[in-house]
């Protein structure tokens, strides 16, 4: 049995996008890896695994999905209450619509 989209991207997609956010975090608004996992919701033994690239090993190269991954990041770390499931659900859409994993899903990339 195929798996659902969201099941999918559990597996696939989640890693990759806390990857990138806490990299941006890191990279570029100067947290450090303790910060950006208290932020992220994950310990920091995960943000240590995502940096070191033992997780989410695919690399986002498409400028326009970056920029909209360093919105995310500074919208989390400026957000007093916790945004970090809506934001992981935006990039999730944008890296569908994109084509960045193989997965095909007419419903979940037009869902706004």
């Amino acid at each position: 049995m195929k798996p659902t989209p969201c099941e999918y991207m559990m597996w696939n997609g989640l890693p990759v996008i806390r990857k990138e956010i806490a990299e941006s975090m890191i990279n570029n608004f100067g947290l450090n890896q303790k910060e950006a996992a208290k932020k992220l919701g994950v310990t920091p033994a995960a943000v240590c695994q995502y940096v070191s690239k033992k997780r989410g090993k695919i690399k986002i190269v498409d400028k326009s999905i970056l920029i909209e991954i360093n919105k995310s990041a500074e919208r989390i770390i400026q957000s007093e209450v916790v945004i970090v499931v809506s934001e992981t659900c935006r990039i999730c859409k944008i890296l569908i619509s994109k084509g960045v994993f193989p997965f095909i899903c007419d419903s979940c990339s037009s869902e706004e």
